[in-house]
């Protein structure tokens, strides 16, 4: 059955200018699309209408009408997508259990609350979100303070600005690529359960109800992505004299593809590309380290995490062994 809270807390998101979508009911996946992008028939009236996949966050919306059609069908929990919603999200979590404990650098921290306020003490920055006494009571007069939730864990996730002019930001996780032991955070290709959703009959629930303040310097800092050399480069790493002009015509334009990908598109761009290069590479005329080489670089510039990049990229070699592909002088056949 429907229900009214979520509606009216989805409509409230959206008049924020907030991107959501229905996530399935007391739960942290998305309801839509029921399939992932490589498993796309096409038959998806969405996909269909777009003539490609669409994934959660091309569906996001700020249409109430929308909105109120798909609230009122079912109780679906609320996902924010972060990037459309011009989002920085830092992602506060605790430990899961008594064996999950800190690693030697933050010793002594008890959760990402913990991590996140020494951060900012090391960076001079007044950025503690509770002001030290807690998510229950008012700020200390001068911490800067934003839009705050409390998770179904016990956690919070901080609403930032995300940065203009600047390079967009993508997903951290923890200690890999992010800012610290239990401190995740969600941008561009990201979302977060919104307040008004539950998740194993737990709810979000908002802790400081005030706009999103400007993500702070230091964190912009240390998310954003470091330089990459230029994606055209990566087509130098296969020899054309071994593999003929064939072979390198084929690789420029799996990264021509990839590198023009749009924003959403990216990661189903790269397991295509994967899949491409992935024939060749089971037809003889490529090894995968050679997928690897000349497809990690142009991912990397594009914005994907390494260890998406890797899975992607495993995936679509996977997928392309399937349908091995030949071309003369490669002494293989195709199967």
């Amino acid at each position: 059955m429907p229900d009214a809270d979520l509606l009216t807390a989805a409509l409230g998101h959206a008049a924020r200018g907030w991107h959501v979508f229905p996530l399935r009911p007391d739960d942290k996946r998305p309801a839509f699309p029921d399939h992932t992008a490589e498993n796309c028939t096409g038959h998806d009236p969405r996909c269909h209408a777009a003539g490609r996949h669409l994934g959660w966050e091309p569906r996001a919306t700020t249409d109430p009408q929308r909105i109120r059609r798909a609230w009122s069908t079912r109780p679906y929990g609320i996902g924010i997508a972060c990037g459309p919603s011009g989002l920085v999200v830092v992602d506060l979590d605790v430990p899961k259990n008594a064996a999950d404990t800190p690693p030697p650098e933050w010793a002594g921290a008890c959760d990402g609350l913990d991590v996140f306020a020494t951060l900012a003490h090391r960076h001079g920055t007044p950025t503690d979100p509770y002001g030290g006494f807690g998510p229950h009571t008012p700020p200390r007069a001068g911490i800067e303070v934003t839009y705050t939730v409390t998770t179904a864990s016990g956690g919070s996730h901080l609403y930032y600005q995300h940065p203009t002019g600047g390079p967009q930001l993508r997903n951290t996780t923890g200690d890999r690529g992010g800012l610290g032991w239990k401190v995740d955070t969600r941008a561009h290709g990201g979302y977060v359960v919104a307040a008004g959703s539950t998740a194993a009959g737990h709810p979000y629930s908002v802790a400081l109800d005030c706009d999103p303040a400007p993500l702070p310097a230091w964190i912009a800092d240390q998310l954003a992505p470091a330089p990459r050399p230029a994606a055209a480069r990566s087509v130098a790493l296969v020899s054309v004299d071994r593999h003929g002009r064939y072979v390198a015509a084929a690789i420029r334009r799996q990264v021509a593809h990839l590198t023009a990908a749009p924003d959403g598109q990216r990661n189903h761009a790269l397991f295509t590309s994967a899949v491409a290069l992935g024939q060749l590479a089971a037809g003889g005329a490529l090894t995968h380290d050679d997928v690897t080489a000349v497809l990690e670089p142009a991912a990397l510039t594009i914005g994907l995490r390494p260890a998406e990049i890797a899975r992607t990229i495993a995936s679509g070699l996977r997928t392309g062994a399937r349908n091995p592909r030949s071309i003369a002088g490669t002494g293989k056949a195709a199967a």
